[in-house]
């Protein structure tokens, strides 16, 4: 009985066990900079605008207000280009270099809706693309360097000005090549109008390459306070540490798998320090809030797709990143590797993190095992994970100072478990500056000094409901300039507009933009809108449009069962019928670019005013009109099944579009 007890504990006392060292007596390594998320890149909270207020509320407080869901310390934002960017396309500031509007879109109001919640959170903004007038000869925005630091720079201020706005960081050009002297243009022009305090963060792109450059050039150094690396699969590399700077994961996750998705998140949250001394992470996306048939649905914080019906989901997403959110905050200190940072013996990772005046202290630890944290980007390699023991051994000063760290646990839905999510446990105690734990697979555990940790919650989340029939938009409800809230532009930027006292929804986008790198669709000079159920099947649609003033387009279309969308809106297919009112023409084709054309003949009916197309799909048939006369009745490709009503026109160029009515057949 008694060697039993010896035994016993021995192990409590960690003989037998591994321990981890947390000594911050040795020094600390970098600055937390904190945990952010992206809306953006593109058009990912088109829908949440348009949410019923209250549930409106409730998601922004699931993302945004401290201490109640996933907390965050950063906002990143698109900085809209008319350009196409993954779910969507998100207005310009400048669609034309004549042209200035500091209201459109949503990321305004989003990042006051975020800064009403948190005033301490950090804004940043970065482009995917930019308005044609500021293309080179090569697709790129450099055809006056200047001019594009002035564009940007104009968007800073008009966050300033409009919307009393300031802006931490600012990025160079999505994932795209970057151009040194515009980096140190930008620089220059931020100092020159004030904004001397918004941070350069460079290069966006899916490695660290830029770290060389910086390395040779003294000045392009000291205009970029951090860099900043997409998907970089925890690691970064020794040039970009050595560099002193702070580097970020300032593009990460973007998981769709519900199961996966917060395994990724937990392992990376922690791994982007352990392994890369990345001290921030941003994720993409914030919220999924885009039609169901879009690429990477699902794959926000949270999803929130149906403003019609108010429903929304709090997945294990938000509380995964509560983990770390909520139990720290921007200018903490990570402890060093080997004496608070690093890997576990069995598999997994812990941080540790103290606040700057030494008073409090939070460490972090997941145990995710390899087949339940496999991110979307890059591969994983095969690494083990098992259940464990572990005694976390708080040297001098703070053995001595904390008694006992609150305690919040995690285990995801794994090996045919059901989740646990952010559960508040009884206080782990130190006993003799030793804490001890028994750790499982594919958990996260925060202990931490802080109180304030708190699992938010609304009841009665409404349940969900389909795209509701029949739909009327007029637009007259709008402000003019406003984006409609149900339309998901794809290509192409509309708008309200006003003539004669009607109002009616405009394309506006009048050249070829410069597209994200990654992404051609805007170079087929067609442009496309999307509404409604990507599932509808039997469909009928009406629209009015009209061509008038200058810069006009030549033909307009409305399509029904259209899948057309995203980067790969050429390579998807629907039902398109478009009308050249100044031809008398009319083209029904099985594609946005009409490759492949179905029928196509003469209009007799143009009324050179607002022209009605209407587009019927039932079954294997598609009927078309123009002003109520017939123009076909034909048997439908038998491959075109479902998808959204769709309105657009080629090329680029003004165009009208009213009154648009959907009903079910």
């Amino acid at each position: 009985m008694l060697s039993l007890f010896y035994f016993v504990c021995l192990c409590y006392m960690g003989v037998g066990y591994p321990t981890y060292p947390v000594d911050n007596s040795v020094g600390y390594e970098r600055t937390f900079t904190g945990i952010g998320a992206i809306s953006g890149g593109g058009a990912t909270s088109k829908l949440l605008r348009n949410y019923p207020l209250q549930q409106r509320s409730e998601i922004l407080d699931y993302l945004f207000k401290p201490n109640f869901g996933a907390s965050l310390h950063i906002f990143k934002v698109e900085i809209g280009g008319d350009v196409q960017s993954t779910e969507g396309t998100e207005a310009s500031h400048m669609h034309n270099s004549w042209d200035e509007n500091y209201n459109r879109g949503y990321e305004w109001w989003m990042m006051k809706e975020a800064k009403m919640r948190n005033p301490d959170i950090q804004l940043y903004a970065l482009p995917w693309g930019f308005p044609g007038f500021l293309k080179d000869a090569y697709d790129r925005p450099w055809g006056n360097i200047q001019s594009t630091a002035d564009y940007i720079v104009k968007w800073i201020n008009g966050a300033h000005v409009y919307h009393n706005l300031t802006m931490d960081y600012i990025g160079i050009w999505n994932e795209s090549p970057y151009n040194i002297t515009y980096i140190k243009t930008l620089r220059k022009t931020l100092d020159n109008a004030g904004f001397n305090k918004t941070k350069i963060i460079a290069s966006d792109q899916m490695n660290w390459e830029i770290a060389g450059d910086m390395n040779k050039d003294a000045d392009l150094k000291d205009a970029i306070f951090g860099l900043g690396s997409h998907y970089p699969g925890t690691n970064s590399t020794p040039e970009a540490v050595a560099l002193n700077k702070s580097l970020w994961a300032s593009e990460d996750w973007s998981c769709v798998d519900p199961i996966t998705g917060p395994g990724c998140l937990a392992r990376t949250l922690n791994q982007n320090y352990v392994n890369g001394y990345m001290s921030t992470t941003v994720i993409w996306n914030l919220i999924s809030s885009y039609y169901y048939g879009l690429p990477w649905y699902n794959s926000g914080i949270m999803t929130a797709s149906e403003p019609w019906s108010g429903h929304y989901v709090v997945p294990a997403n938000v509380w995964v990143t509560a983990h770390t959110t909520q139990f720290t905050a921007i200018g903490w200190k990570y402890l060093s590797h080997g004496n608070g940072v690093g890997k576990l013996t069995s598999g997994g990772s812990y941080v540790a993190l103290m606040s700057p005046d030494e008073q409090d202290i939070t460490i972090i630890i997941e145990t995710l095992e390899h087949d339940f944290s496999i991110c979307t980007r890059p591969p994983l390699a095969p690494f083990d994970v098992n259940d464990q023991s572990a005694l976390f051994e708080l040297k001098g000063v703070l053995g001595q100072k904390f008694k006992s760290l609150n305690t919040w646990y995690s285990r995801m839905a794994a090996n045919g478990m059901p989740p646990t999510l952010f559960q508040q446990r009884n206080p782990t105690q130190v006993n003799n500056g030793s804490v001890y734990l028994y750790l499982g697979r594919d958990e996260v555990w925060t202990l931490t000094t802080l109180q304030t940790g708190f699992k938010g919650s609304y009841p009665n989340i409404p349940y969900s409901r389909p795209f509701p029939l029949p739909y009327i938009e007029d637009f007259e409800d709008y402000e003019v300039g406003a984006e409609p809230f149900n339309l998901a532009q794809q290509v192409g930027s509309f708008e309200v507009d006003e003539v004669n006292n009607i109002k009616f929804m405009k394309q506006v986008v009048l050249e070829e933009p410069v597209h994200w790198f990654w992404c051609k669709i805007d170079t087929y000079n067609t442009t496309l809108s999307v509404i409604g159920d990507y599932n509808w099947q039997d469909i009928r649609a009406d629209v009015a449009v009209k061509l008038e003033g200058e810069n006009t387009t030549d033909s307009v279309f409305l399509s029904v069962r259209t899948t057309a969308s995203g980067c790969q809106a050429d390579t998807e297919s629907g039902l398109f019928l478009f009308f050249f009112p100044k031809e008398r023409l009319y083209v029904l084709s099985s594609d946005f670019l009409r490759k492949t054309v179905l029928v196509s003949g003469n209009v007799t009916t143009v009324t050179n005013n607002w022209d009605v197309i209407s587009l019927e799909a039932r079954g294997d048939h598609v009927w078309g009109a123009i002003n109520q006369n017939m123009l076909f009745n034909i048997t439908t490709p038998i491959s075109i099944t479902n998808g959204w009503v769709g309105l657009g026109s080629y090329p680029y160029g003004t165009a009208y579009f009213d009154d648009l009515h959907i009903n079910k057949v």
